[in-house]
């Protein structure tokens, strides 16, 4: 079986003048190294794609493949992380990971939260800041957390992102919609633990592969997974597998999400408890980091005892599954 690989190399946009920052979410040569190996491992042949150019390049050439693995991020708009699969699905080709509605609808936290909301999950308070005055219609107890509404790998994030006034907020909402662009979303801030949760599968087959607890250092930024956080974790982060109460609970909250929300072969979600221990939904990725060495889900699973080979063969099962039982 022939599989394509879909992705944004994030040397080639350094290249072309984006910052850092800017490329935070797209994949490194690494990655993708460990993805063929991974599927060549597991019995399968790759062919690499790219981004979504090359991508419509090649369907106008003809070129076929049984299966697309799917993990370009796309790097403008509200939709980028849906348009490499709106083609494939215009094309007829079946791809992994979740189809176009679910990555619009999961990019953007407020949407997410919201239908989360709607399916009587717990999540905290929120208010979705479009422009700067609507901070004043904020009324949500502090402290609060902003951050930007539709980025990953804590982009935005910093520990000036936990306000404590109306006068923080103001500031840090007016920055962020400079910086970024979109709207702010801004929320409850919970102090409890904090786990990052996995799923493998789809609809009632979805099942939970690990719970990791975030812990920070003390040469951290306080409060949060912030950005500088997540780039520097081998320094300032501890990760550890855990299965007590709370992340049972966080487990069961995860998967009702995942489920209700559509996802389809892996995801990740991110799990914060309230002041009284009680887990809340704080965002989750339907395109999760595959690089074998640095992102949390094979880091997850590594830690449970999987390869990346296992990950990955775990999730083309549950792609293989899904398409067959769609003919």
């Amino acid at each position: 079986m022939k599989i394509g690989l879909t992705f944004d190399l994030r040397k080639d946009y350094l290249e072309r003048g984006y910052s850092l920052e800017e490329t935070a979410e797209l994949d490194s040569e690494e990655t993708i190294q460990g993805l063929e190996r991974s599927l060549a491992g597991n019995g399968f042949r790759t062919e690499r794609i790219g981004a979504l150019p090359d991508l419509c390049r090649d369907l106008e050439r003809g070129k076929t493949w049984d299966l697309v693995f799917n993990i370009a991020e796309g790097l403008h708009g509200l939709g980028r992380e849906s348009a490499v699969p709106a083609v494939l699905d215009a094309w007829r080709v079946p791809y992994v990971f979740s189809d176009p509605m679910v990555l619009a609808l999961t990019l953007h936290k407020g949407a997410t939260k919201r239908v989360v909301r709607d399916l009587g999950l717990a999540t905290p308070g929120f208010f979705l800041v479009e422009r700067p005055e609507d901070v004043e219609r904020i009324d949500l107890a502090f402290p609060l957390f902003a951050k930007p509404a539709a980025e990953g790998t804590g982009k935005g994030i910093e520990a000036a992102s936990r306000v404590w006034n109306r006068d923080e907020l103001e500031q840090v909402c007016a920055k962020l919609l400079d910086r970024f662009k979109q709207p702010v979303l801004v929320e409850e801030y919970l102090p409890g633990r904090e786990f990052t949760v996995g799923v493998v599968g789809t609809g009632p087959k979805a099942r939970v592969v690990g719970v990791m607890e975030v812990l920070l250092r003390d040469s951290a930024q306080p409060g949060a997974y912030t950005y500088s956080n997540k780039a520097d974790y081998e320094r300032v982060c501890e990760y550890r597998l855990v299965s007590d109460q709370a992340a049972e609970a966080s487990a069961e909250l995860t998967l009702a999400a995942y489920r209700g929300l559509g996802l389809r072969d892996a995801g990740r979600a991110d799990i914060r408890l309230d002041k009284d221990g009680r887990p809340s939904f704080m965002e989750i990725n339907a395109l999760p980091g595959l690089n074998p060495v640095h992102s949390d889900l094979p880091i997850m699973c590594s830690l449970d005892g999987l390869s990346h080979q296992d990950l990955i063969g775990m999730i083309m099962d549950s792609a293989l599954e899904r398409i067959k039982g769609a003919r």
